[in-house]
């Protein structure tokens, strides 16, 4: 659509209106009642992760090492949407201050490239673990571990800072509403009254860079993987080669499924339930499953968890 210059001259908008997963007043109530269950859990079962990484000698692992930042992150992950989420279930239209919107949108970029590089890690030391395992005090010692997981934060850091410093930049002179129940980059590009087209490629190029190029190295280890396992000549050895990837794996999945189909595309996308739904999934599903599948059905967490709450192990 072609912008006019008597544009730059509007009212520039001052704060948004988030609509929230429903406008619907009959099943508010229930889902508030739902997310606050889903956002207590998500809570309580990172903190029990991060402890436990923490405080039990036997979990001081590279694999650890990541699931407890990875924990870290999706604590603070949630805690950056969720708010917004419950305050629009509970009290309709939620009204946002234009500079913490952006805050909002800064701390989620944050999280989100974040997290798709520390998966990639992980992926690379389950890589190592399994076709270099000889090797694998060498490759994962804790420098390179601090390393990767620092690399992490900055890389995600970095990429939140360009991103949100364009889309701010932008004018936004009305309508103000954003279908959605937080501050995320294709509603606001969406809203603004001047051309995207610069914002539009910094957000597809760090979309290769971020989404695509962790999902690739991911894949690419998980390749590696999958032709070592293969090779095995034991059964047993194969399965339990496989148990040891297979959480990972399908969280992997989920998460770039959902993530991938909103963010890794060069044009804006129009605001539906579809993309709200599919943010609900990593922003909310993806948190609350990660510890019951990285970590509370593996034997040596269940272990340090009996210990700490002084159950006899089975």
């Amino acid at each position: 659509m072609q912008r006019t210059p008597e544009l730059g001259n509007l009212t520039r908008v001052q704060e948004f209106v988030l609509l929230g997963l429903s406008t619907r007043p009959d099943v508010r109530d229930v889902l508030f009642a739902v997310f606050l269950a889903l956002y207590l859990a998500t809570l309580l079962e990172n903190t029990l992760i991060v402890y436990l990484v923490c405080a039990h000698g036997e979990l001081h692992k590279p694999m650890y090492f990541f699931l407890g930042h990875l924990s870290c992150l999706e604590m603070c992950y949630v805690s950056v949407t969720m708010p917004s989420l419950l305050a629009g279930l509970r009290g309709g239209p939620c009204h946002v201050p234009f500079a913490a919107c952006m805050t909002q949108l800064f701390f989620f970029i944050t999280l989100i490239c974040t997290e798709c590089t520390l998966l990639s890690s992980m992926a690379y030391d389950r890589y190592v673990a399994i076709c270099h395992p000889l090797r694998y005090p060498l490759l994962m010692r804790p420098q390179v571990c601090l390393g990767l997981a620092v690399a992490s934060w900055l890389g995600g850091l970095l990429v939140s800072v360009v991103k949100t410093s364009c889309i701010a930049s932008l004018s936004y002179c009305g309508p103000n509403v954003l279908n959605h129940f937080f501050c995320d980059v294709s509603p606001l590009l969406n809203l603004s009254c001047t051309h995207v087209a610069l914002t539009e490629l910094v957000d597809f190029i760090s979309a290769i860079i971020i989404f695509w190029g962790s999902l690739l190295a991911a894949g690419a280890s998980y390749v590696a993987i999958g032709r070592a396992v293969l090779r095995m000549p034991s059964a047993t050895a194969r399965r339990k080669a496989f148990s040891t990837c297979a959480s990972h794996l399908a969280v992997v999945g989920i998460f770039y499924s959902a993530a991938l189909f909103i963010y890794a595309r060069p044009s804006r996308i129009e605001a539906t339930d579809l993309n709200k739904v599919l943010s609900v999934i990593y922003t909310v599903v993806t948190p609350m499953c990660n510890p019951v599948i990285y970590c509370l059905r593996n034997k040596e967490v269940q272990a340090a968890l009996c210990r700490t709450l002084g159950w006899p192990r089975g």
